[in-house]
């Protein structure tokens, strides 16, 4: 199984090795992502699943059963951030092959249908919206955002219709709540809490979805050389401070609730950015995340509160935008149970744990029940050309996968 998975994750990722020095860019709606997904098709195929595509180009390989019925489904996306890894998506995805490939081989017939969804488009990295493909099954698709634009001013909608599908039309990929009886997701960790824990996987119990703020300090431009200190308005010497308290309160706040927070000023524009010029505005945006969605709007608050204080005291107006303010995602609990039980069958041991990222799972979640499970990656490293996961971890979650899809379509799961 160890070599069968990764020779099918250097198929899907069209390469001969999985860690290489410029790593993979294959972003939502490409022809690098609609080849990566051929290659799971015909992967599927080869295990003798039935094959489609939904109107926004999801993948999905089932395993028929007579009868038919709610299936089970696991999946996960093979898109990727520009310079990212293998393993990110990618890995939950051939664990999903591999999983249906043992439990063939061991004879089991599953009493209701199983299936691998390989979504489109998980990442947010092109039109800064992520998991489009799994909005659209789910029924949480926005079409006004069909008009985003990448980088090379290539709309969302524009990037769809490149690789054969219809814009309007992706709202017909929305699946009934009777179609599927519960979908999991694995994915790499992109974190160390499984090893710091001593553990072999992690079950997560719910997804942190972000509160993204847009803070804008408005200053006074004026010669660098001529300009008193006493009589500045100067926007990043106010936004200097901010940038500590974010780091500072949050680190506070988790001391204080016992309660995982993270907050983070992850980009900053200065204008005009003249060396001679002081800085008449600043913008910092601001990454806020926790499962716990008052803390996340303690911390919104105490922001407010700083940039009022810092107005008062530099003269600099602040105005503060909310790009984004998702509650965050509670998985299933009678799924998580399953996917600890399904460890202790197969001799591994469960980290129970939250996770800080995004994944199509949250999507799923809204609709049928839901797990997402973990396995570990080497320093936590994801969204980077070193992503690796061992041959003997995937392995692990084929295991896991496998015990999870038999239980869940035996006559005793179906009760």
């Amino acid at each position: 199984m160890r070599e069968w998975l990764i020779e099918q994750l250097l198929r899907m990722n069209l390469s001969d090795s999985l860690v290489r020095e410029q790593g993979f860019t294959r972003e939502g709606y490409t022809a690098e992502e609609t080849e990566a997904i051929e290659v799971f098709k015909a992967i599927a195929e080869e295990l003798g699943l039935a094959v489609t595509e939904d109107a926004a180009g999801n993948a999905l390989a089932r395993w028929e059963v007579v009868g038919g019925g709610a299936a089970v489904a696991t999946g996960s996306h093979l898109d990727t951030v520009p310079n990212g890894g293998a393993f990110d998506g990618g890995a939950g995805v051939v664990c999903g092959l591999g999983a249906i490939k043992m439990l063939k081989e061991a004879d089991f017939e599953p009493q209701s249908p199983i299936e691998v969804i390989c979504f489109r488009s998980e990442e947010s990295s092109r039109f800064g919206v992520s998991t489009i493909g799994s909005k659209a099954m789910s029924g949480l698709l926005d079409l006004s955002i069909g008009e985003l634009k990448d980088q090379h001013g290539i709309t969302l909608a524009q990037a769809v219709e490149s690789q054969g599908f219809v814009w309007q039309d992706l709202l017909n990929a929305k699946r009934s709540k009777e179609q599927l009886n519960c979908f999991v997701e694995l994915h790499i960790e992109q974190g160390m809490h499984i090893l710091n824990h001593q553990k072999d996987y992690g079950v997560v119990k719910g997804v942190a979805c972000p509160v993204r703020l847009a803070v804008t300090f408005n200053g006074k431009a004026g010669h660098t050389g001529t300009t008193p200190m006493d009589h500045r308005q100067d926007a990043l010497a106010a936004a200097a401070p901010f940038i500590s308290f974010v780091q500072e309160t949050a680190l506070q706040m988790n001391d204080a609730y016992g309660k995982a927070l993270v907050a983070t000023v992850s980009t900053l524009t200065a204008s005009p950015n003249s060396m001679n010029v002081i800085p008449q505005t600043v913008t910092a945006g601001v990454d806020i995340r926790s499962v716990d969605d008052g803390l996340k709007r303690k911390m919104t608050d105490a922001i407010h509160m700083e940039a009022k204080r810092i107005e008062e005291t530099t003269g600099v107006t602040i105005d503060i935008e909310v790009l984004v303010d998702n509650p965050s995602v509670l998985l299933d609990d009678g799924v998580a149970r399953r996917l600890a039980d399904a460890g202790v069958s197969e001799a591994y041991t469960a980290h129970r744990m939250d996770s800080g990222a995004g994944h199509d799972v949250m999507n799923m979640a809204q609709s049928w029940p839901s797990g997402l499970l973990f396995i570990p990656c080497k320093d936590g490293l994801s969204h980077h050309p070193d992503e690796y996961a061992s041959a003997e971890d995937l392995k692990m979650g084929v295991e896991l996968l496998a015990r999870f899809l038999m239980e869940a379509t035996s006559n005793d799961g179906n009760r």
